[in-house]
């Protein structure tokens, strides 16, 4: 499993509310459509966090790097209804960082080999 996570803050004026319903809409289409296998939406509790990262987390799960490509490809054709949704929370956001992790140890690491 592979992680896309993304990081960001909500613009001035966006209600936190608005944002996560438009959120759950984009990508639980994604998931419907099977470009991708899951998905959370989390919100940095008590300001705990370093001040690096913003106030909203988002974690993609991905059954690998085909399927995050598969993903992408959806979403750059720009067509509706996902260009929709993509918009509606692209236009909320600002401050975005992006980062991808897998399992580990997943199921290509060889034994051995391994580092200190």
């Amino acid at each position: 499993m592979d992680i896309y996570h993304i990081w960001c803050d909500l613009k001035d004026g966006t209600g936190d509310l608005e944002f996560c319903r438009n959120a759950e809409r984009y990508l639980g289409n994604l998931k419907d459509q099977g470009n991708i296998a899951g998905f959370r939406i989390m919100r940095r509790k008590l300001g705990l966090a370093p001040p690096t990262l913003a106030e909203f987390h988002l974690m993609i799960e991905v059954d690998g790097l085909a399927q995050l490509d598969q993903a992408f490809s959806s979403v750059a054709m720009r067509r509706d209804p996902v260009e929709e949704f993509h918009h509606a929370v692209n236009s909320q956001v600002q401050n975005l960082s992006f980062a991808l992790y897998r399992d580990f140890p997943d199921s290509v690491r060889e034994s051995g080999g391994e580092r200190f």
